[in-house]
């Protein structure tokens, strides 16, 4: 027998801490016990541990997600800093915070979908349910100008799935608007968000919607220096096991057949037609990048070294789209077959 066996406190003191907070508790120590954006968020980051949720639509820890819970009621932008940490959250304020963070620990909701902005390149974007919420590690490439692939300015860009519009914007606005961006989606609702985003940016006469299946429905003989594409690419597995908050995303914009690589096939194939002879293909495949090197092993992929993380972005040329053009074609044509 151990000397803690019969202690009663202690059972007391573990029943207590197991207990996950309930959502009146939560209610009351929002509204009516906390009061400044640091206890608030000190809260937040306990109650998100407790129930163990996911973030990665944004933030990848939970002091970021509730600092951009509360930043965005306050209607702030990031960063925050210590004047804004030890100010006082009014009672209004507090309330929108809990119902917020109901739905996010409760029906895990992602924290875009509730606040209606995510950040992409430093860039505030509008979303919501119909479109995925901008996370690209192409991000990176567009804040360095896709050095030192693309050493010239870009006269025409086409951004396939565009979703929200965020990677053509982003591109637009890092070309200082000198550059035709096409933003293609096969998806009405997905282009409707992106329109509220190009009209926020008023670059109506610089990034273009058009609805397309991949390369469907654009106009034959149409050439781009760049084509940035990021598509569906969640292979079978992971969009079956995939976190809670992933499945409040359109499904259309994530899953690409067994292997993630579907709509990753038409694009390789496709791509060279409307590609300038000095053109370039940049395409995220994710977590696909091992079935994209397993099914392509004698296609001289070049990954993108990514400092700030995330995977599965590549570049070829059109040169190299065409050297392998037939086994392109071959293994799409085993994707409809089978």
């Amino acid at each position: 027998m151990t000397h803690l066996k019969n202690n009663s406190e202690l059972a007391v003191i573990h029943s207590m801490l197991d207990e996950l907070p309930s959502v009146d508790a939560m209610q009351k120590s929002l509204t009516e016990e906390l009061f400044t954006v640091q206890d608030v968020v000190r809260y937040l980051v306990s109650c998100f541990s407790s129930y163990d949720i996911y973030v990665g639509h944004g933030t990848d820890n939970y002091w970021d997600e509730a600092l951009e819970i509360v930043q965005a009621v306050m209607h702030l932008k990031p960063p925050c800093d210590d004047s804004t940490l030890n100010s006082r959250l009014t009672s209004s304020e507090r309330d929108i915070i809990f119902k917020i963070v109901y739905q996010r620990i409760i029906n895990r909701i992602p924290t875009p979908y509730l606040t209606h902005r995510a950040f992409f390149c430093g860039r505030e974007f509008y979303v919501d349910d119909r479109v995925i919420i901008p996370r690209s590690p192409i991000g990176e490439l567009i804040e360095n100008g896709f050095l030192p692939y693309v050493d010239s300015q870009p006269k025409r860009i086409l951004d396939m799935c565009t979703g929200s519009g965020c990677i053509a914007i982003a591109m637009a606005l890092h070309f200082d608007e000198k550059v035709e961006v096409d933003a293609v989606d096969v998806s009405e609702d997905a282009l409707e968000v992106c329109r509220i985003n190009i009209e926020g940016y008023n670059l109506e006469n610089c990034v273009f919607p058009i609805k397309s299946d991949l390369f469907q429905d654009l106009q034959t003989g149409d050439k781009y220096d760049l084509i940035v594409a990021n598509p569906p690419y969640v292979d079978a597995y992971d969009l079956a096991t995939m976190p809670e908050e992933y499945r409040c995303e359109p499904e259309l914009a994530l899953g690409s057949g067994e292997d993630g690589l579907d709509c990753a096939k038409r694009i390789l194939c496709d791509a060279p037609q409307y590609l300038e002879d000095d053109g370039l293909l940049v395409m995220e495949v994710g977590n696909s990048e091992e079935h994209l090197v397993d099914l392509f092993d004698t296609v001289p992929f070049h990954f993108v070294d990514l400092k700030r993380g995330g995977c599965g972005v590549f570049i070829l040329s059109k040169e190299q789209l065409l050297a392998y053009h037939e086994v392109f074609l071959k293994a799409l044509s085993e994707t409809k077959n089978d």
